[in-house]
Parts: C-alpha cells; structure tokens; sequence
C-alpha cells in the first residue's frame, strides 16, 4: 500500500496532545489523517485533513469513523472495542487490535495476564464492587497503607488511590476494583517497546519517572534511568516479555517498580505512545511517536536509541487556577539552551490538568536535571 502522499488515510481514536504529536510525524510523511474526538476543542482539531466530533464509546460513531480509513490507531484505550471487532472481522486493519485492547482496557484482566505469563507484579485482591471491598476491610482482611485501582476507564492519577485506613473506603466510587499492596521501592521504571505487524521488535532505554506526590502524575521523566546496568538489563527483558503477552501492534509503555532488592514489578501498561516517551522527540535518533506510525503501517522500526541525555518536565495546571490559560515565565525558560516546550492547545486550564511538556537535552546528564529543576520552578500554567 502507498503511504505516502497519496490517498491512503489513517485513523486516530481520540484527539489529544498524544494524537497531536503523532499528527506531526504524519505531517512529515504527508500522510493522510482522520481523527475521532468528543470534544470541539480537542488539540487535533486543526492538525488533522479531517476531524470528526463524536463519542469515543459509542458503538456506532467508532464504526461509522472506521469505515472512512484504511488503518485505524488509538490514542486513548477507552473507546468502544466491539466496533473495533466488527471492523477487524470486515477486513479493516485495527493496530493494537481489540483483542490486545480488551486485555489493557481492565486492570484486573491486566493483572491476571501477568499472573499467567508468570511476569512478577505487586499482589493483589480484586472486587466485584465497593460493597465486596468494604465487607473485607471489616473482617480485618486488608493491609494498610494498600493502592486501590478501579478496574476501567482510569487515567493520569484518576482512579488511583492511596488508601491508608477502612475510613478511605467510604469515598470511593462503586466499581469493580483491585487493591494492591504497597511497595517499597528505589525507582518507579518505563520502557517503551515498539513492535510491528511483521514482528519487528525494539525497545527504548529505561527511563526513570518522578511523581508528584498530590496527583499522582509524572513529574519528571530522565532518560537514561539512573539505575545500574544490569537492572536496566533486566527491565528491558521484562517490557519485552510483556510486549509478547499481549501480542500489541505499534507501542507499548511498561511502568514498572524497581524494590529495595532490585526485583521488577510491572505495574500497568499503555497500548500507545506514552508521557515517558516524550523525551524522545528531541534526544532520540527515532520519536515514539514516529515508530508508533512507523509500526501499525509495518514500516522498518527507527534507531531507539538516545542521542543526548534527555529529561522531560510536565506542565500541569496549577493549584488554585481554572479558566483561560496563561504560561507564565515560558520565554525565561526558552532562552536556556537544549530547552524546547510543547504546548498542546488546551486554552483551558484546571488544577494539574496536563497543558504541555518541557524536554531538556544536554551532554551531561547532570547539568540535564539541574536544568530540569530550574524550568521546573519558573514556569507556571495559570489562568488569567
């Protein structure tokens, strides 16, 4: 099939700053692009040939949607999976496939694939609703501090929680759920694997990620991980292990732990390209965002691999401000060298909302982080 410059047209599930990333690497390939979105004011809307308003959910827009394209991609997993069968079973290419959606989709069903694949994760209990789970706090069965996680529809800190006593039951939505227990670790890890139709495989070094400590976000994302090589050795291993588990089609983001003891739990995945490879659009030979395109149209993988030491700072609304947007110090911050902002086209701005991403490169990963903390503490996302 001809790509490029041509009539083809590839399909994106969800318009946001992660669908306007990759819509840059189509640009650069003049591919044609169409884009699903339930918002009018998604950051795709002008980046796409064509952008369409509709429901992610909804059986018969995702089917209606497909039908116009000859690829169909995601970049959200939250979107309705029997459209997508009834689109595969008629002949339409749908990478990472609903099957491989249906097992990420749920984070139990996730948790029961590494059991059966015998990859090691943090243990856990599941529930059938808040009511099974508050049962079981009664009758002493929970440790706490423990993590509850509901089983869907969870994304950037939503639907995770740190519950520290039964009193923290009483809030919690009603759903199905799993809860976790706590692990003591050095590190919490990422690798990025990218694979094709064809079965080419790569993977992107590890990478090591700070949390915000209220909203349970990324905060900084360094690349290389500052871990020992042997460990980062075995995190590799492990991504691609579960990369063969559930047997993805273009990229899949495995967060992991990293114990006291130097053993890797994997913690969840994403089947798409993810805010821990960010950096890689400028200290990689190849973005995740190009091998992400590059692997659903089964193109020859790019060079994974680093160029500079790269760290990625999230820009997140601040505390105390919604409304119309303002990046406050962002031209301080442009005026240090290896400093590059992306800004994703929200105009509105709620507390830690994610609004943009900052990457820093340099040689030397050092002077990387102390420049990482200095853009980290001038800029603000505000509201006016």
């Amino acid at each position: 099939m001809n790509y490029f410059s041509s009539d083809f047209k590839l399909g994106i599930l969800g318009g946001g700053q992660l669908g306007k990333m990759l819509l840059a690497e189509t640009r650069k390939f003049d591919i044609q692009t169409y884009v699903l979105d339930p918002s009018k004011d998604a950051p795709c809307q002008f980046g796409a040939h064509y952008f369409e308003i509709g429901n992610l959910l909804d059986f018969d827009t995702v089917y209606n949607f497909g039908s116009k394209v000859d690829v169909l991609t995601i970049e959200i997993e939250n979107v309705n999976l029997d459209a997508l069968d009834k689109l595969e079973a008629g002949g339409k290419k749908v990478y990472p496939s609903p099957k491989t959606l249906r097992n990420i989709q749920s984070k139990i069903t996730q948790k029961k694939l590494y059991l059966q694949n015998q990859i090691s994760t943090a243990n856990a209990k599941t529930f059938d609703s808040k009511k099974d789970l508050i049962i079981e706090a009664s009758q002493g069965n929970l440790l706490f501090p423990c993590v509850w996680k509901q089983d869907r529809f969870g994304y950037d800190g939503y639907g995770v929680k740190i519950i520290k006593s039964e009193n923290d039951l009483v809030d919690l939505p009603e759903t199905p759920c799993l809860i976790e227990e706590m692990i003591p670790f050095k590190n919490e890890l990422a690798v990025i694997v990218a694979r094709s139709f064809s079965g080419e495989v790569k993977t992107y070094p590890v990478v090591e990620m700070e949390f915000h400590p209220e909203a349970n976000q990324v905060e900084y994302v360094i690349c290389p991980a500052r871990i020992d090589k042997k460990v980062a050795q075995k995190a590799q291993e492990i991504a691609l292990k579960v990369s063969e588990s559930f047997n993805h089609v273009g990229l899949l983001a495995v967060e992991m732990f990293q114990t006291e003891n130097d053993e890797i739990l994997v913690n969840e995945v994403a089947p798409r390209p993810h805010n821990s490879g960010h950096y890689s659009i400028e200290a990689s030979y190849t973005s995740q965002f190009e091998n992400h395109l590059r692997a659903i149209l089964d193109l020859p993988l790019g060079n994974t691999a680093s160029k500079v030491a790269g760290i990625m700072v999230n820009l997140v609304g601040e505390d105390g401000f919604s409304g119309p947007v303002v990046y406050e110090n962002i031209e301080k911050i442009m005026a240090i060298d290896g400093v590059t902002p992306h800004i994703y086209g929200k105009r509105e701005t709620r507390p830690f909302r994610k609004m943009g991403h900052v990457t820093i490169v340099n040689e030397d990963m050092i002077e990387a982080r102390k420049v990482a903390e200095v853009v980290k503490n001038s800029i603000r996302v505000i509201s006016i």
